[in-house]
């Protein structure tokens, strides 16, 4: 698999800020709930650029509303462990669940400040029951096409994003092999010092 074009965080970042619907009429309620994310962050941006007022920490709690609206992290930070979920205490946890949603915020906001007008083209929609893809390519600005795709699941009227597969390689999956590798040599109160004290062990991305 060749070199992305950017690291996965950012280019999912991206998938959150502009969207090119083609045929929206054919779009689902999965695929239009995601638009709709995307309409929200773009405004924040718009409004916060188009005032200036240099009010960082008021544009990325706005920013963090609206990815908590869309974004299961507790689902995304459970299914990142996997099995090992089960080897710490409630407790535990909980704080892992803190920091995991800390860690995928500041990350996503800080792709999504640094956002450049990539082009977002929704693709097909698979519904089956409660779970649901939407396939997105995203277009730079060199022209090239990356694959994402949203993995999300029914929550009341809601779809809620619990995976992004950037070119076939799942940021849950990309996460899991983090912590297994920490957790075959440590406890599970290790691994959280390590979020906490944002380990190098621990990246949000690779390149």
């Amino acid at each position: 698999m060749g070199p992305y074009p950017k690291t996965i965080l950012a280019i999912s970042a991206a998938a959150v800020m502009h969207s090119a619907l083609p045929n929206r009429a054919e779009a689902g309620v999965p695929t239009e709930q995601v638009r709709q994310t995307a309409d929200q962050v773009l405004q924040v941006l718009q409004d916060s650029r188009a005032k200036a007022t240099g009010n960082t920490s008021q544009r990325r709690e706005q920013l963090r509303q609206i990815l908590a609206s869309r974004f299961d992290f507790t689902e995304m930070a459970k299914r990142s462990l996997g099995a090992n979920w089960q080897k710490g205490s409630s407790s535990e946890q909980q704080q892992f669940v803190r920091l995991f949603t800390d860690l995928l915020e500041r990350s996503y906001i800080g792709q999504i400040e640094g956002y450049a007008g990539e082009k977002i083209i929704y693709g097909r929609e698979a519904v089956e029951e409660n779970q649901a893809n939407v396939e997105t390519k995203i277009v730079t600005k060199k022209s090239e096409e990356v694959s994402v795709v949203y993995k999300l699941k029914a929550d009341g009227g809601d779809w809620k994003v619990y995976d992004v597969v950037i070119e076939n390689v799942s940021l849950v999956n990309n996460f899991r092999t983090q912590f297994n590798r920490v957790l075959a040599k440590g406890s599970f109160a290790e691994l959280i010092n390590k979020l906490a004290a944002k380990s190098p062990e621990i990246k949000p991305a690779r390149s």
